[in-house]
């Protein structure tokens, strides 16, 4: 391609401006400020996961503004779309962006696009999901922790004889890497102590897909031999759920989640999904801010970053791995709520109050 040579042309252009500006800035004493100036892009997968336009993207930006008050952010969404997204970074290192936080919508597809950046001297921070190429830092959660969780749950609400009836696995996307990190953590837990009755991979995360592939479930094992679902979020429990209730189970199997998502936590207090991973958001948003604000500086981010990841092609990512935590009825109070994440009023709408006065959530 003879177009990328004239767009890293222009991106090191911007960098050198920057870099005469902070010199004139550091000369003429009361023009700091204009020093500290630079573009931050933010790309993140798609629309179908609640979090990333409710909490994600609204957080990243407050805690940039935070810690670089005269730092722009550049925003764009993939819509789960591979390509769009490679047009989209290379759209923002087009403008001059001078680092980027990205959640990949197929970390493969991506890679050469974050070859590209690097090449145009243009950092890139993986978001959530560790995505393939030279990237500079990773933020996420323990995905295998989180699937041990939900394993750990689903045993827990299965009872004393868990092996008594099967158990469907409801995985991630399969382009996602974080699904099979999921998927390995549950199956630590569950394997040898439950009967894996089908197991399937949901394209995209998409509630619909969920909603199809269950229902291919429930007619090939019928649904009184389905004793519990994992699925790997909460976007997938809805799909789940609504599946078997149009095969007319009134009494649901316990259900797993992933998200904290609003919908799955009032389903949580209907009794309709037995629990779900909350992530703290805004740790994470936190953590992606500061390392991009480093990169955008020239600092070092393992003062950041105290761990290290790999990926299938760079060793050693500067990374920060959170601790998630399992949500179920009885602990919203304790987590959700007093984290700030939802008020009473929001869970406990006119429809739930009797739900959530036998939860304890109104007194």
């Amino acid at each position: 391609m003879r177009i990328l040579p004239t767009r890293a042309r222009r991106v090191i252009a911007v960098l050198v401006a920057g870099l005469l500006t902070a010199s004139l800035a550091a000369c003429g004493g009361d023009d700091e400020a204009g020093a500290d100036s630079f573009t931050v892009g933010l790309l993140l997968p798609s629309r179908a996961v609640p979090r990333w336009e409710h909490s994600d993207k609204p957080l990243i930006e407050e805690r940039l503004k935070e810690l670089c008050p005269d730092c722009t952010m550049l925003y764009a969404n993939a819509e789960n779309d591979a390509t769009r997204q490679r047009q989209q970074m290379i759209s923002m290192i087009t403008k001059g962006a001078g680092v980027l936080i990205l959640d990949a919508a197929d970390t493969r597809a991506l890679r050469s696009s974050i070859q590209e950046a690097r090449r145009a001297g243009v950092p890139v921070v993986a978001y959530d999901r560790l995505a393939e190429g030279p990237i500079s830092g990773f933020v996420s959660f323990d995905g295998g922790q989180v699937g041990r969780l939900q394993g750990e749950a689903l045993l827990e609400a299965m009872g004393d004889r868990p092996r008594a009836r099967d158990v469907v696995m409801m995985n991630g996307d399969p382009t996602s890497p974080n699904a099979a990190w999921y998927r390995s953590g549950a199956l630590s837990v569950l394997t040898g102590k439950v009967r894996i009755g089908r197991t399937y991979a949901t394209q995209g995360w998409s509630t619909d897909n969920a909603h199809a592939n269950m229902s291919a479930a429930i007619a090939a094992l019928g649904p009184e031999r389905i004793g519990g679902v994992l699925a790997a979020n909460d976007a997938i429990a809805a799909g789940v759920i609504a599946a078997l209730k149009s095969a007319g189970v009134r009494r649901l199997p316990p259900i797993t989640g992933q998200d904290a998502d609003l919908d799955a936590v009032r389903r949580i207090v209907k009794g309709e999904q037995y629990m779900t991973v909350y992530k703290p958001f805004r740790a994470e948003a936190t953590a992606a801010a500061a390392m991009a604000v480093a990169l955008g500086r020239g600092e070092d981010v393992r003062d950041i970053a105290k761990t290290n990841t790999d990926s299938p092609t760079t060793k050693d990512i500067p990374s920060v791995l959170l601790t998630p935590t399992a949500v179920t009825v009885g602990t919203i109070e304790q987590t959700l709520v007093n984290d700030g994440v939802y008020t009473i009023d929001q869970i406990c709408v006119p429809k739930l109050r009797s739900a959530c006065e036998r939860a304890g959530l109104l007194r």
